[in-house]
């Protein structure tokens, strides 16, 4: 009997120190799974008119490129971002709280948050 048991610790003890260490690196790439930084934009009016988003962007999130037309943007809460051209070129446009800014139609470009806080922006587009 005592034979037996020896025999089941030498067999089994081993087996499970094995089967912790091969599932770890599981678990630790699990963990070191970051979801995304969030770009949101919520529609709060669109008609025949007028277009008005809130457009918000965690520290590091993307927009997509899209081409942009006339706007008036308000900054609900100041940041950096930058926008990033089809051809590479790198431009940053810093918001401040409060600030109301006009932009002609522009050329598609991503616009990724490089700050440390969340920016947000109420975007008023003319049809």
């Amino acid at each position: 009997m005592y034979r037996l048991a020896r025999f089941f610790v030498s067999v089994l003890v081993p087996g499970f120190i094995l089967l912790g260490t091969s599932t770890s690196p599981a678990i630790a790439a699990e963990k070191a799974k970051v979801a995304a930084p969030k770009y949101e934009q919520k529609e709060l009016l669109d008609n025949d008119k007028v277009r008005v988003l809130e457009a918000r962007w965690a520290p590091g999130a993307e927009s997509p490129s899209v081409a942009r037309p006339y706007r008036v943007i308000r900054t609900l809460k100041g940041g950096t971002l930058q926008r990033i051209y089809p051809d590479g070129r790198k431009e940053s446009v810093r918001w401040k709280t409060g600030e109301v800014k006009a932009f002609d139609a522009a050329e598609p470009y991503i616009v990724k948050n490089i700050g440390k806080s969340e920016v947000v922006l109420y975007v008023v587009t003319l049809k």
